[in-house]
């Protein structure tokens, strides 16, 4: 059967609903294409990895200019089809769903200490362009992982192109606020399917060993997040398909751990080196690049979204001068274009 439920999310710091919607909108594997009403709208595997959830999401305006309660309203499905072994199981509880809707939007985290960053020039220019953005986070690692090995060595567009393709085709279909969604497959639906087209039989072999990793509690956010990152990046790079590159997208945008520096994300390590005025061999420094990037804990991930962001705008960065803070010089924001990751 399912379930209906509504629950509220209380931000701890700035948050804004529309500043996510506009960056999903940018993001090539979210595909987020829906009505420009205020409504965020997500349909995807629960946490259990046997249910699918569908939830519109809002944000009431805050008042005295204060950042605003957000309100979800979700239903929980039983997988379809339902797997043997699922059949029994019990949909998504609703606390459950509430941590993990709180985690798809950052506001797991605490962003009271978020606007102290700003003593950084460089930081405060981006809070000041994207003001109350958080990261919006892949539903799961599950499906982050996912994510990783149907777009390894091709085109982001071609790889959202293949990842819509098995939601359509094998994953469940739900209304939601008036529109029709197709979440990703479950993984106990995952490591059934045997033919994609398009898909290489390799890439199909590693999402079943995706799938398994899930359902063994391997791709538990909360589990990953609870352990040093050094390690948690460790056990991703030990599942098929995931390399260094890989592993830090499903710790950081699919666990959405607040507070690591990826290592392996050329975009980003460019992004400060223009963000801060390096060239030559300071630009290519992982380790420099790492200390700069000491000085915004811990929301190191959160400012490396902000700058990745921006630079996918093909916005000039900031290139701070002078001892004060907000003494920057700063382009002209373009319209913007679409960034995903490599």
């Amino acid at each position: 059967m399912t379930v209906t439920a509504a629950v509220s999310l209380v931000p701890a710091g700035l948050f804004s609903l529309a500043s996510g919607i506009r960056f999903l909108e940018c993001f090539t594997p979210a595909g987020y294409d829906h009505a420009a009403d205020g409504i965020l709208r997500l349909a995807f595997p629960a946490d259990d990895s046997t249910s699918v959830v569908a939830a519109a999401v809002r944000q009431e305006a805050g008042t005295g200019g204060g950042t605003g309660t957000v309100r979800a309203e979700f239903t929980v499905h039983p997988a379809a089809p339902a797997p043997a072994e699922a059949a029994t199981a019990e949909a998504a509880d609703d606390e459950a769903v509430r941590a993990q809707l709180a985690r798809i939007l950052s506001l797991d985290v605490d962003g009271t200490g978020f606007p102290a960053l700003a003593a950084d020039p460089v930081v405060a220019g981006l809070m000041a362009d994207y003001p109350g953005l958080r990261p919006v986070c892949f539903y799961s690692p599950y499906e982050a992982a996912a994510w990783a090995v149907i777009g390894n060595r091709i085109r982001v567009a071609q790889a959202a192109v293949f990842k819509a393709r098995i939601a359509r085709r094998h994953g469940q279909g739900v209304h939601i606020a008036g529109q029709t969604l197709y979440a990703f497959p479950t993984p106990a639906v995952l490591r059934t399917i045997t033919h994609v087209p398009g898909l290489t039989d390799i890439k199909i072999q590693r999402l079943h060993a995706l799938a398994e990793a899930a359902l063994d509690g391997q791709l538990d956010a909360a589990r990953l997040r609870a352990l040093p990152s050094d390690y948690a990046l460790a056990e991703l790079r030990s599942l098929p398909g995931i390399g260094p590159f890989s592993a830090e997208l499903v710790l950081i945008r699919g666990a959405g751990h607040p507070d690591v520096f990826p290592r392996h994300e050329p975009r980003v390590h460019r992004a400060i080196a223009t963000a801060y005025g390096l060239d030559g061999p300071a630009a290519a420094d992982v380790s420099g690049l790492a200390e700069i990037a000491d000085r915004w804990r811990p929301y190191r991930s959160w400012i490396a979204t902000l700058l990745r962001t921006r630079a996918a705008e093909g916005t000039a960065m900031p290139v701070p001068h002078g001892s004060g803070p907000g003494r920057a010089r700063w382009a002209a924001e373009p319209a913007i274009t679409r960034a995903a990751p490599r």
